[in-house]
């Protein structure tokens, strides 16, 4: 991957998180995608996946700024995002992982209507056009994280996935 690809995809990544395109992503960010999940899902904030949700959220939040809000003023820039999130992040999916984990968890049991632990792929599909996704990148995404094809998506599915994804590799300088 050269260069300008590596760019293009930091980018893309970035502008996942700042749900409201103001430059950067903060706090804010991460409380209106929960917002308009559990809009999307029928779900009330304060019902118990609505909590687990916001919470999740919040953690999501506070692992990002911890890694990447270098000036301490609780918002990463595109900046620090590429400087601190996704090089920090690089060398040690685990770690962003462990960071989005309590946020995906609840995704998942909000759109779980099954109440199983596992979302069905179009539901699933549904979550990440929510969250920012084409249409398409969604549709493609949700069935690739079927990996079973079993039409259910399992939490553990999709954090591995997603730290596949912000996890990307930079191109040798």
């Amino acid at each position: 991957m050269d260069s300008a690809e590596y760019e293009r995809k930091i980018a893309h990544r970035f502008a996942a998180f700042d749900q409201d395109g103001n430059g950067y992503i903060d706090r804010a960010d991460f409380n209106a995608a929960a917002a308009r999940l559990l809009t999307e899902f029928g779900t009330t904030a304060r019902c118990d996946k609505g909590q687990a949700l916001y919470t999740g959220a919040e953690a999501f939040w506070q692992g990002m700024a911890g890694i990447a809000d270098v000036d301490g003023d609780q918002r990463v820039t595109r900046e620090e995002f590429v400087g601190g999130a996704v090089k920090r992040l690089r060398d040690n999916p685990e770690r962003f992982a462990e960071i989005a984990r309590p946020f995906l968890r609840a995704v998942i049991a909000v759109a779980d209507g099954g109440n199983d632990g596992r979302a069905s792929v179009a539901d699933v599909e549904r979550a990440l056009r929510v969250l920012g996704a084409s249409a398409e990148i969604a549709g493609v995404a949700a069935q690739s994280l079927d990996t079973d094809r079993d039409g259910k998506v399992a939490e553990s599915d999709v954090v591995s996935a997603l730290a596949v994804y912000f996890t990307v590799i930079e191109p040798d300088a």
